[in-house]
């Protein structure tokens, strides 16, 4: 049973989130990983989503994976109610799963139903691959993963993040051009989410 809620800005699509959840989020908790950002000058978009979570009463605590301990990481996920994993370099953010083995324990954890969040990066890496997302994210800063770009593998999709919103809107469409056919492309814009809840996908739009 997975519960994933896969956005481009978790920030632009809260409001979906209590429903999502099902049940009252107030004192809940929720492990975000700000890896993915490591690398990008600008990286405002964390604090963003962060904040809209603890606005509707979530208890937020940061892991990154690139400091983290893998014995630190698993302790870490497993007390907090919900995985939240941000935005930045999806390229890094597969490095640094790999390496710290974070990618193991997240995907064990959604497939034993903890819900996850997904925001760019952080929804991309649940692909079974990550090649297409090259013309958005340059693979440079990941150079240990020597072309491997296999990722999660938890959805049978691929999300695709920040359609139609600058600064992404060419890299997307040359993502669509490109990959369209290689790939099952699931285009979201910033105030568009997935949802994928007991087997149940759909795609909620933000008014």
């Amino acid at each position: 049973m997975q519960n994933l809620f896969l956005s481009s800005s978790f920030e632009d699509v809260a409001q979906f989130f209590p429903e999502f959840i099902g049940e009252d989020i107030q004192g809940r908790t929720a492990c975000l990983i700000p890896t993915a950002s490591n690398k990008d000058k600008i990286n405002f978009f964390v604090n963003s989503d962060r904040n809209a979570l603890k606005d509707m009463g979530v208890t937020v605590s940061d892991l990154d994976i690139a400091e983290a301990s893998t014995q630190e990481i698993s302790s870490k996920l497993d007390e907090a109610d919900y995985i939240f994993v941000s935005g930045g370099n999806t390229f890094y953010l597969l490095e640094e799963m790999r390496r710290s083995g974070a990618g193991r324990i997240i995907v064990e954890q959604i497939n034993a139903g903890k819900p996850y969040i997904g925001a760019s990066a952080g929804s991309v890496i649940l692909s079974h691959d990550i090649t297409y997302i090259s013309p958005m994210d340059s693979s440079d800063v990941a150079p240990s993963l020597d072309g491997d770009f296999t990722a999660l593998g938890v959805t049978d999709f691929s999300v695709l993040p920040h359609v139609g919103n600058i600064p992404f809107r060419k890299a997307a469409n040359t993502i669509l051009k490109s990959y369209g056919e290689q790939f099952d492309l699931r285009a979201i814009s910033n105030n568009q989410v997935i949802t994928v809840v007991n087997g149940r996908t759909q795609t909620l739009t933000a008014a």
